[in-house]
């Protein structure tokens, strides 16, 4: 018996060791890494990317709006569903007027679609909290009832939008279904150092509302931080036009650790669901593990 299990270690050993030469070597003969795949992992995590048009500081309107576009999403046809930042009023800087308890109704109405597709729920919307607005990500499992948050950091001032909201200063990494995942809204984007992954994160989330007149900066920028964080990122971000004549092209995407797009959702309203591959995060990491030589940042 102990030769047995001697044995199957051994050939374990044998098989990480020639699956990471295998993968190491694709840099000398130039494959595609992006479309290898071992094998069916039962890791792999499903996300769906709700890109939508919002309207304009009406919350209930916007719910029964989304109910609509998620009719024809199954119960357990997805393991997560990412909505725009403030997906229930739109970029409003309103905030004393649209702002809602933690666990008000948009919370509950997250719940419900958390419920109801048995999957996790996460987008931003306007929250007060002892007297102070934020622009806060929801995160909501079906099977827990009280959220986990994160607030915006780093706030819009070319909007003012530091005029009417309180910054956040802790980010949110969760675990889920064995993917370690970390959030940022919008204007989080530009600046790196906020999005460094120190902690082993496999998926970086950015929801936002993110206009047409500055898209090439959006889509230049959501590659550049899957390359560099080694990890997949999806961006999910509005379309239409809000009150303000702003227009939002959309271009709601997924890249993979390569910064290779995996899914587009290009200047539509829709939703679309994309397949993360979890073993070809940990081979490519393996293989390339540049994220030992980064630098380290002290935030104050």
């Amino acid at each position: 018996m102990l030769a047995f299990f001697v044995s199957v270690l051994i050939l374990l050993g044998l098989f990480y060791y020639f699956e990471t030469c295998f993968y190491s070597s694709c840099y000398f003969i130039d494959y595609d890494l992006s479309r290898l795949k071992f094998y069916n992992s039962v890791g792999d995590l499903r996300i769906t990317l709700c890109q939508s048009d919002i309207i304009w500081e009406q919350a209930e309107a916007n719910c029964l709006h989304l109910d609509l576009l998620f009719d024809n999403l199954k119960k357990d046809e997805t393991d997560l569903i990412i909505l725009p930042e403030m997906f229930l009023t739109g970029f409003s800087m309103n905030s004393k007027l649209l702002a809602e308890p933690i666990l008000g109704p948009g919370f509950q109405w997250m719940k419900k679609l958390a419920q109801m597709k048995n999957a996790a729920v996460t987008g931003s919307l306007i929250i007060e909290e002892e007297g102070k607005f934020y622009n806060r990500l929801l995160w909501i499992e079906p099977e827990k009832e009280m959220p986990e948050f994160y607030n915006k950091k780093h706030l819009f001032t070319l909007a003012g939008e530091q005029n009417h909201y309180n910054s956040g200063n802790q980010k949110l990494i969760v675990s889920y279904k064995d993917w370690k995942i970390s959030f940022f809204i919008c204007y989080d984007l530009r600046f790196p150092v906020w999005s460094r992954n120190t902690d082993a994160v496999d998926l970086i989330i950015y929801v936002a509302n993110f206009p047409e007149r500055r898209e090439q900066a959006w889509n230049c920028l959501l590659p550049a931080r899957a390359i560099e964080n080694q990890c997949y990122v999806a961006g999910v971000n509005r379309v239409g036009l809000d009150e303000n004549d702003i227009k939002y092209r959309g271009d709601s995407a997924v890249y993979n650790f390569e910064g290779s797009k995996i899914l587009d959702l290009e200047d539509r309203e829709q939703w679309l669901t994309s397949t993360l591959d979890s073993q070809s995060l940990k081979v490519y990491k393996r293989a390339y593990p540049f994220l030992k030589d980064r630098d380290l940042f002290d935030f104050n």
